[in-house]
């Protein structure tokens, strides 16, 4: 997988709601239980992941809950007991309200994990403030959540019978790459390239978009996951809704200047 690490196509104006992303996702990130205690390196105890499963169950986006609408009668209260197979999370009557279409909502600013967290944010911002130029500050909001609102359907209707919390706004950025795509295909972007080292290489934006798509709908084939928990088929279903979204944009879009070639290096530079 290559790593964007910049692109060349300037903006009019600050992003601020690419920011404003940014910096709730982390903010969410570090208030979610047990990850303050991650960061000074304290071993994850039960207590601590009984905590995490009973937030997670209150805020994240759960495929049954939104196809079915089927509340679960128990959840984990995020204490801990000992049952007859031994220490266990305790579960109980939920004691909340949980409305599953603002659980989608809520799900986009969950991470389970720093990598999770950086890689998102990391693709958000490199793509997310262009897209934001074209549209506008407030426009690109509700993009952005239409296409993580698409990403999460899409997902819950062809696994409509999992209980397991979806969580992540991966979906709402695959939006963003696939609107990036549609209008500026011929951007240049700075990628690593892992090939004995990182080799950094300047490519068109439609060969580095392209291949991370083509890499989500290859994984996602047969079952929505792969590779662990990641579910491939919300990238799929958000990429997709943002190239929809972008497409009656195309025809007023203002372009970058046209790549010359696959460049790498000190030339790279010299020849833009």
């Amino acid at each position: 997988m290559v790593i964007p690490v910049h692109d060349i196509n300037p903006v009019r104006r600050t992003p601020w709601v690419t920011y404003g992303l940014i910096a709730a996702n982390v903010v969410v990130f570090v208030l979610t239980p047990g990850v303050v205690g991650s960061l000074v390196g304290e071993e994850t105890g039960l207590a601590r992941l009984c905590d995490l499963q009973a937030f997670l169950d209150h805020w994240a986006a759960v495929p049954r809950e939104l196809i079915h609408g089927q509340l679960p009668d128990l959840v984990p209260t995020g204490g801990t007991g000992v049952g007859p197979r031994g220490p266990g999370c305790v579960v109980g009557p939920p004691g909340y309200d949980k409305s599953p279409a603002l659980s989608v909502l809520t799900a986009m600013f969950l991470h389970g994990s720093w990598a999770h967290l950086l890689g998102n944010m990391l693709f958000l911002l490199i793509f997310g403030n262009n897209i934001e130029d074209r549209l506008g500050h407030l426009r690109y909001l509700l993009f952005y959540l239409v296409c993580g609102y698409a990403a999460a359907y899409g997902f819950a209707l062809l696994n409509d019978g999992s209980g397991d919390p979806l969580i992540g706004a991966s979906g709402a950025i695959a939006g963003v790459l696939g609107a990036y795509l549609v209008l500026f295909p011929r951007a240049r972007v700075w990628v690593l390239v892992p090939f004995l080292v990182f080799l950094p290489l300047r490519l068109p934006a439609w060969i580095v978009l392209g291949f991370w798509f083509a890499l989500q709908a290859v994984y996602s084939y047969g079952g929505g996951t792969a590779a662990g928990t990641v579910a491939y088929v919300a990238h799929v279903v958000g990429f997709l809704a943002g190239m929809l979204l972008a497409w009656p944009l195309r025809p007023g879009t203002p372009q970058p200047p046209e790549p010359r070639g696959l460049l790498f290096g000190r030339r790279a530079r010299h020849t833009w």
